[in-house]
């Protein structure tokens, strides 16, 4: 078969990545190879033949030997996910976009059979039969499966140009859940290897060690250090906006004392040079401060009154976002301390811990919703939270649950 290098390769020295793949995309549409979804600009693309390139993943060794399995949501990826289903082995697919978490980890029903197992790995059978996987998971992935538009014999990969699938890795080594000798593999067409210059790679891109097209399985023998965690001076203020799991690490590492100065926070760069264990100190004595002004105990409950927010009008017309699913471990100190580092701190804090819930008033529906978006993905002591907006509801030692109408 004439392949995409027989044409015109995307290798030329000034060829960028952008270059690169278009040339991908526009090859793969004209040829006659590309697959639904279509057009494949702009995606991970599917191709004639992904179900046979997929397949050859069971003859690995690494496969066979693989219990956990990481294997990006793409189309042509798909193979890979009932592959890995049909042979029992633990399933996590990245959430897209990382919208709301990191993982999915696919749960079969008991018994499922084939036809079930095909539509579990399926966009629609990720959402139908998944549960959520949250930074402080115990996941430990034993092979990682990624889609790319372009990849080179060396291991250079080139991916739709969002960097979600190098955000991943890195979020993975983060929470340990991959080592470093954990192998790489994508899924591509023979028309989309070709020749990429490792000067176009940057130190945050992932390589892989393994490709499977149609017709060759390639063992690229990339020495290329992979990433080794979030390489926060390459973020920007609006990533760590659009995706909560992000925020959630990058709490996380503070609290830690590692530097997690933002591309676009150098107006804040004096202060992250604090030593860590001074930071804490001051932190834990603010909280102590709020918590003994603002704190009543009500019965089992807590309604904490927050001295830094404006209080409720005289009207008392609020909008409470509910949060559940909180750990037994997580004391109100932690969650004041994740909502002021998220600036969504509220009226008021209604903390109910022995039931593993919390309620946040806020002064209007606006407010409350984009709470709801920023803290969408947020895990406390290893649970992700379960973050919507509270229905109307009243009971003793409570404030009126969302009292708009």
């Amino acid at each position: 078969m004439t392949g995409f290098n027989d044409h015109q390769a995307p290798s030329q020295p000034r060829a960028s990545k952008r270059d690169i793949r278009q040339k991908v995309w526009d090859y793969l549409e004209a040829s006659g190879l590309a697959d639904v979804p279509r057009p494949v600009h702009g995606r991970i693309p599917n191709f004639k033949g992904s179900h046979q390139a997929c397949c050859s993943i069971r003859e690995l060794d690494m496969f066979i030997r693989a219990r956990e399995i990481k294997v990006d949501p793409d189309k042509p990826l798909e193979g890979v996910r009932l592959a890995a289903l049909q042979a029992k082995k633990t399933l996590l697919v990245p959430v897209p976009r990382l919208r709301s978490g990191l993982f999915n980890r696919i749960v079969p029903p008991l018994g499922a059979t084939k036809e079930i197992l095909r539509i579990c790995a399926t966009s629609q059978g990720i959402k139908e039969y998944s549960v959520p996987v949250g930074l402080e998971g115990k996941a430990q992935v034993d092979l990682v499966v990624v889609g790319s538009v372009a990849v080179s014999e060396k291991g250079w990969r080139i991916g739709k140009g969002e960097g979600y699938a190098d955000m991943e890795y890195a979020m993975m080594v983060s929470m340990g859940a991959v080592q470093e000798d954990t192998p790489v593999v994508t899924i591509v067409h023979d028309c989309q290897v070709v020749d990429i210059a490792e000067e176009l790679l940057d130190d945050h891109d992932l390589t892989v060690d393994y490709i499977l097209t149609p017709t060759r399985t390639i063992k690229t023998d990339c020495k290329r250090p992979k990433p080794r965690g979030i390489i926060w001076h390459k973020v920007t203020s609006e990533m760590l906006g659009k995706i909560p799991i992000l925020r959630s690490l990058h709490y996380k590492e503070k609290l830690a004392g590692k530097d997690v100065t933002l591309q676009d926070a150098h107006s804040d760069l004096a202060n992250t040079k604090k030593p860590a264990a001074l930071n804490q100190r001051a932190t834990a004595e603010n909280i102590r401060q709020q918590a003994a002004m603002g704190s009543a105990e009500i019965g089992k409950h807590c309604v904490e009154g927050d001295s830094l927010s404006p209080r409720l009008d005289g009207s008392g017309r609020i909008t409470t976002v509910y949060l559940g699913n909180i750990s037994p471990s997580v004391r109100v100190s932690e969650l004041k301390c994740a909502l002021r580092e998220f600036h969504v701190t509220p009226l008021r804090l209604n903390w109910q811990g022995a039931q593993h819930r919390a309620f946040l008033d806020y002064k209007d529906k606006p407010t409350a919703e984009s709470a709801v978006s920023s803290l969408k993905g947020l895990s406390l002591g290893g649970y992700p939270l379960r973050v919507e907006l509270a229905k109307n509801q009243r009971s003793k030692g409570q404030v009126e649950i969302n009292s708009q109408k």
